[in-house]
């Protein structure tokens, strides 16, 4: 049922950026690999790690056994937002109607994919990290949770990829206190796309509260309020067969057009790697 104020009909209205809705940072693309081929399904296997023996000049060796494991992310929920807009409303409007919601679904579907994306890193990780207590709120805790971070994940050769660090809004004042105390300086556009700062090498993303949640989505299933998730970049990955869509159809009975906005997501943590994305749990 659409609710149109009568504003929204002919009036001395303009639709102007600073009208929009706040919209929250989107950060899953800059922290995952990302797969928009058509593929349902990826398939990773993987095989058992050899041994290497050490031993005196012989010339002879014992022959070791192996074993391949399936790993696989499969595409598995459909993300879906859909409206109609009435040929009068779009008529009498002083803006455009179609593209305005275009505009405001696709950033809804692409805000709702990730939260998906972030709460499947959590689900997924088999590393983990207890911050102290105060978690990020408390300044002194930052160095103390990024060095514990950082000895989670070195010495692995994948780290050359970037290493990041998600956190969400009620976090910052520590992690902004910390900086200034340690003579760093924030541009005006510190919190542009998400991106607040490098912090001992790791790039720290915000997100707003509640992203992280015990909540289900499709098929999945989350307990991940209080936690957190840092880890290497582009060593996760999320499928987006053919990325998100948008559609405009005629409806019968109805003026005017029916705007869809959809796209299909998978999201996987490789096995083989697990352990260099960390679940991080607040205390």
């Amino acid at each position: 049922m659409n609710t149109l104020s009568t504003k929204t009909y002919r009036d001395k209205y303009r639709l102007a950026n600073l009208d929009k809705l706040l919209r929250q940072a989107l950060v899953s693309e800059k922290v995952c690999n990302v797969d928009r081929s058509p593929s349902k399904t990826i398939q990773n296997p993987y095989g058992s790690q050899p041994t290497t023996t050490v031993q005196a000049l012989a010339g002879t060796y014992t022959v070791g056994a192996y074993t391949t494991t399936d790993d696989t992310l499969t595409v598995a929920d459909e993300f879906i937002c859909a409206e109609h807009v009435f040929d009068f409303e779009q008529s009498l409007s002083n803006f455009d109607l179609f593209a305005n919601r275009a505009d405001e679904q696709a950033f809804s579907v692409a805000a709702k994919i990730d939260r998906f994306v972030l709460n499947n890193l959590c689900e997924d990780a088999t590393g983990t990290y207890t911050t102290p207590v105060g978690g990020f709120t408390t300044a002194s805790n930052l160095p103390v949770i990024i060095s514990n971070l950082l000895s989670k994940v070195a010495g692995y050769a994948e780290t050359y990829k970037g290493l990041f660090l998600v956190i969400e809004n009620t976090d910052l004042p520590g992690i902004i206190q910390a900086a200034a105390t340690s003579g760093f300086s924030f541009a005006d556009s510190a919190l542009n796309n998400g991106f607040v700062t490098q912090y001992m090498g790791v790039d720290i993303y915000v997100v707003r509260a509640s992203t992280f949640a015990d909540e289900t989505l499709g098929t999945k299933t989350y307990t991940n309020s209080g936690h957190r998730v840092f880890g290497v970049k582009g060593l996760s990955t999320y499928a987006a067969p053919r990325g998100v869509q948008f559609e405009e159809k005629s409806v019968s009975l109805k003026t005017g057009k029916e705007v869809v906005t959809y796209g299909y997501i998978g999201c996987k943590t490789w096995a083989t790697i697990s352990d260099l994305i960390i679940d991080i749990t607040l205390a």
